[in-house]
């Protein structure tokens, strides 16, 4: 491949106007064997210009990630995918670490993503040669390759970061040679404090992290490996940073590679002993590590983690994510009596000189809010800006030192209470004394020393606040209230007043920011005090209104929550402006949709789903308003037509749901129109949406079967879907859901006269049976559309049965079926699964003209019948077993919310305990001697199926009762061929025979309940109708009567 002619064409990509043409003779070339090799060859050029290398750097990377690895033809075809030829593949393993070792930082950040590519695909297997590639640079007496090295150890570590301990022996190999030399560079680096020393020193303690960060690999780190790592961690830390980056802008200061540095340190030492560094809270195979860590280590870096706090309290700079990362540790130092007895003297400096600081309203917090009040309440309620934001942290720790630690607590409330009632007190001051408060509202109101004071704070300090002229102060009062929401109010004039500021601060405060907190106050007022919801039930329209203005000017998810919470709440109020909201609503998406930057911004399709959410709550709280419903009807569709026709997948979730709440009472004709479009789009993206379809089709069968046998086309159409789905390679979930779909069809059209769709339907499921089946969820769900074909009309079936045929067996597949069914009998689960199954198996039993396949399996299929309802005896035992521990397990949560650690005892010391036990004991197994029969099922077998929530006539009330079904069945049986009979029954143990007469018991009281209950609703009289059990004789011989 002529190396001039890629560069040529690399060229044309970045010229817009030659682009086009450059890009299809690139896509013409990039199968021809040496196409990928001179890419990098390319790359690594320094005679090429810079922004063709970097071309050549992003297509190579494109196309190691799409064509390294060997792939199989799909289904079906024979041609097999084009993928990298190997002997091209061998070139780009022989060169890759040199160019990246050579390559500028812009073009080695692509490089580095096909080397993960390649070492996710062949390592170990075919390219064990990585590891003496970057060994034979590590070792190199030239530092410049050391950067280079460096980032390809990284990639590697990468590979296995989140892999369990058991699948990571290839790494763990490697890193037994990487590991003491990174240590031992580390050591040669440490006094050098330039910025490419600090640099490869921040790369080795990156791949440190990666290594130990989700499994930590205690073969590679004994304790004196581990004390040589945690000195050099400890020492990064307290190093001090070069005077003359105090020069540089304070914004760009957290990026310098010195304060990157501290930051991994830090980030491994909190990551330690949060995850393998706290006995109690430690895996077994860590505890001996944890102990040895928190007696060794935990002290000597809070140490330092106390001094770097210090230096932040006198106001020296400290970057916003050292300074995380520290009171993350110390969070965790809260709970160890060592780490606690360092930690207590300066607890209380650090509370009201470093805490109470960053929980202050700040100067940048003021320059934003006055530059971009809408950026200001986007990074207020952003979860990663709280992840990595100081101010959490620093709330985190005080909480935990507030309800572990019992001196906290007071010292802090007295101190931000002298700051409320200072009259001449710093507004920022009062906003941090509120913040501090409200993170503190659900321990205070669990402590009988401070929940009565409560009420009176807000009235005296929250109040008076919400007429500041500090927007700030007007904000932080209303995010208090939300604090405080759960408080039990004793004045009922304190609770109409903080409902009345709310709301009021919503409906005409100026300051977009004081709106959003408002709103979410209000809200969470009114789902907690019963007495809030009728004080806003009148205002209910101007506070739905300015809502979603807010929600239009701010594009905050959380006002879409608070708006979708309201709405059920006032569901009967909302009815009324339920079309105005919603017209509202989808203005709103159509902007974000259609807006520029809706592409790059994940907070758009964040909110956008909201809006479609709440949508979607608007219908369901309608639902019983037809004519409000028809209305909102033409607004949905508008904007599902909108998603389907700029084809934004990730909302295609969302609208089929909201055309499942459009259908679910009433089908229109538009809705039936809806379905020609999405048979569209299944032939497009079928498999990946067809398990989110699966509701909406539910509803075109059940709820208008009418309109859908009234047109053959819409038949069609979802057994032509169907059918896809379980000929191609959607998976095993759209197969099992496919399946589903059928067997609802033909329970649903019963006597409906679609004999002709029978074949077809149990053609297709038998059909899926003949090739590989990995789950018995997809067998039993195939099975199924057969045994209600047999429900449908048994000679129906039996007929179809005998004319299948499939090529590899010329026979009729009438046994097989038979066969399979009964070996899977007690792969059956759930509910409706198992009682479709004993309806099968009732009606085999009762064919007059039994195929001889059924008189084979004879002896199976009554104890068949009696596991099943086994089965179902235990199903509805342990749902209502399920839910009164749900019950007491909340009641015992809210006992044990709120323990404190008495005097300086560790938390876990019953955690050891337990563990030791657990350890000696053979980890608990074995002591419970209350086990029965019962217990051995599997909990799999207990649970509702995913499937059954769409319904079938039989699962109705008042639909076909399984249990008169079989008991009807057998007596019939019984009374009509007693041999037949006799070889149904003769294998039954005496346990069986006392559990058959159970059922039938159970039946007959079943059907004269359910009389009772008709002739009841009838006249009004419930009688109490004692009918007589049938009685079962298992003696009768043949023939004799």
């Amino acid at each position: 491949m002529d190396p001039n002619r890629i560069i040529q064409a690399l060229k044309g990509t970045i010229d817009p106007k030659l682009r086009l043409q450059a890009e299809n003779e690139l896509n013409q070339s990039y199968k021809i064997i040496n196409f990928a090799p001179s890419l990098l060859q390319i790359i690594v050029s320094d005679q090429v210009e810079f922004p063709v290398r970097q071309a050549a750097a992003i297509y190579l990377k494109n196309m190691v990630t799409q064509y390294w690895p060997d792939r199989e033809p799909p289904p079906g075809e024979v041609i097999f995918p084009f993928n990298i030829h190997e002997n091209d593949r061998q070139q780009i393993r022989d060169n890759i670490v040199e160019g990246i070792i050579r390559s500028p930082d812009l073009v080695r950040a692509q490089l580095t993503m096909c080397l993960r590519a390649i070492i996710k695909h062949d390592f170990p297997g075919h390219w064990t040669a990585v590891v003496d590639k970057i060994g034979y640079y590590l070792q190199s007496s030239n530092s410049g390759s050391w950067l280079g090295s460096l980032l390809c150890l990284y990639q590697l570590v990468k590979t296995y970061e989140y892999k369990k301990a058991e699948e990571r022996d290839p790494l763990i190999a490697a890193m037994q040679i990487f590991l003491p030399r990174i240590q031992q560079q580390m050591i040669q680096l440490l006094p050098d404090n330039s910025h490419y020393s600090v640099l490869l020193q921040k790369q080795i303690l990156k791949i440190f992290y990666a290594l130990v960060q989700y499994a930590l690999p205690l073969p590679l780190v004994n304790n004196q490996t581990m004390t040589q790592w945690m000195e050099i961690f400890r020492t990064v830390i307290d190093r001090n940073v070069p005077a003359e980056t105090l020069q540089i802008d304070e914004d760009d200061r957290p990026e310098l590679v010195w304060w990157k540095c501290k930051k991994w340190a830090l980030r491994i030492v909190t990551r330690l002993f949060e995850r393998y560094g706290s006995p109690g809270s430690v895996t077994k195979e860590y505890f001996e590590f944890s102990e040895f860590f928190l007696k060794t280590y935990a002290v000597g870096i809070q140490q330092v983690l106390l001094k770097i706090l210090d230096q932040y309290r006198l106001k020296e700079y400290v970057a916003p994510r050292v300074l995380q990362q520290a009171l993350n540790y110390l969070n965790q130092g809260v709970y160890h009596c060592i780490t606690w007895k360092q930690m207590k003297p300066h607890m209380q400096t650090l509370c009201e000189e470093v805490i109470f600081s960053l929980m202050c309203y700040k100067d940048e917090d003021e320059e934003l809010w006055q530059e971009d009040p809408y950026e200001y309440i986007r990074m207020k309620f952003d979860v990663f800006e709280d992840y990595a934001s100081p101010t959490t942290a620093a709330q985190i720790l005080l909480y935990t030192a507030a309800k572990k630690r019992k001196e906290v607590l007071p010292k802090m409330m007295a101190f931000c209470y002298q700051i409320l009632t200072e009259p001449n007190a710093d507004p920022r001051k009062k906003d941090g004394a509120l913040h501090v408060i409200g993170s503190l509202a659900d321990i205070l109101l669990k402590k009988s020393i401070f929940k009565d004071q409560m009420e009176l704070m807000l009235q005296n300090h929250v109040f008076p606040l919400f007429m500041s002229n500090l927007g700030y102060l007007r904000a932080r009062s209303c995010w208090t209230l939300h604090s405080f929401s759960s408080l039990k109010f004793h004045n009922e004039l304190n609770l109409r007043n903080a409902v009345e500021l709310a709301k009021k601060s919503l409906l005409d405060d100026k300051e977009m920011p004081v709106k959003v907190e408002a709103a979410i106050a209000l809200q969470l007022l009114i789902s907690h005090q019963d007495q809030a919801k009728e004080y806003v039930k009148p205002y209910i329209r101007p506070v739905m209104q300015e809502l979603l203005l807010v929600i239009r000017e701010t594009e905050n998810d959380d006002l879409t929550n608070v708006i979708q919470k309201l709405i059920c709440e006032y569901s009967q109020e909302v009815a009324s402006i339920a079309v105005e909201m919603t017209q509202h609503l989808a203005e709103i998406f159509g902007r974000v949709l259609q807006s520029e930057e809706y592409e790059e911004m994940e907070d758009k399709t964040v909110m956008a789903m909201g809006i479609l959410h709440t949508i979607d709550t608007i219908l369901t709280v309608v639902q019983d308003h037809k004519e409000i419903t028809q209305q909102l009807e033409s607004i949905c569709l508008q904007i599902i037509g909108l998603v389907l026709q700029k084809r934004v997948i990730e909302f295609y979730e969302e609208i089929l749901s909201l055309a499942y709440s459009l259908t679910c009472h009433l089908v229109s004709p538009q809705m039936w129109q809806l379905l020609g479009v999405l048979y569209e789009v299944f032939q497009q993206d079928y498999f990946e949406y067809f398990a989110d379809m699966m509701p909406l089709l539910h509803n075109y069968i059940t709820v208008d079967t009418a309109t859908l046998l009234s047109n053959p086309k819409n038949l069609e159409i979802i057994y032509a879907m169907c059918k896809k789905v379980l000929t191609g390679d959607a998976g095993e979930d759209a197969e099992c859901h496919a399946a589903k779909l059928l067997e609802v069809i033909v329970l649903q059209c019963k006597g409906r006269g679609i004999d002709q769709c029978i074949p077809l339907f149990v053609e297709a499921v038998l059909e899926r049976l003949t090739r590989g089946v990995k789950t018995s969820e997809l067998r039993t769900m195939c099975l199924q559309v057969a045994i209600a074909a047999l429900y449908y009309n048994p000679e129906l079936l039996f007929h179809t049965l005998e004319n299948i045929r499939f090529p590899h067996n010329p026979e009729p597949i009438t046994a097989q079926f038979i066969n399979q069914w009964m070996n899977d009998t007690d792969c059956f689960l759930g509910l409706h699964d198992r009682k479709m199954c004993i309806i099968g198996l009732s009606i085999l039993m009762g064919l007059p003209n039994r195929p001889p396949a059924v008189d084979a399996v004879a002896a199976q299929i009554v104890p068949s019948v009696l596991l099943l309802f086994l089965g179902l005896k235990q199903v509805c035992a342990t749902r209502q077993h399920s839910e009164h521990e749900e019950h007491t397990k909340a009641e015992k949560n809210d006992a044990e919310d709120n323990e404190e650690i008495q005097s300086d005892e560790e938390e876990a010391n019953e955690v050891n305990q337990e563990m030791q036990e657990n350890q000696a004991g053979g980890g608990g197994d074995g002591g419970d001697e209350d086990d029965d029969d019962e217990d051995d099922w599997d909990d799999d077998a207990l649970e509702e199926t995913a499937l059954e929530g769409f319904s079938t006539p039989i699962d109705l009330e008042g639909g076909v009762d399984e249990y008169q079904f079989f008991a009807q069945a057998l007596l019939a049986v019984q009374s009509r061929d007693v041999s037949w009979y006799h070889l149904l029954t003769a294998p039954l143990s005496n346990d069986q025979k006392t559990q058959l007469q159970e059922i039938c018991a159970l039946a007959e009281h079943r059907r004269t309940s359910s009389e009772s209950k008709r002739i009841g609703q009838q006249t009004g009289y419930a009688f109490d109708n004692k009918g007589l059990v049938p009685s079962f004789n298992f003696g009768s011989i043949p023939g004799s009567n």
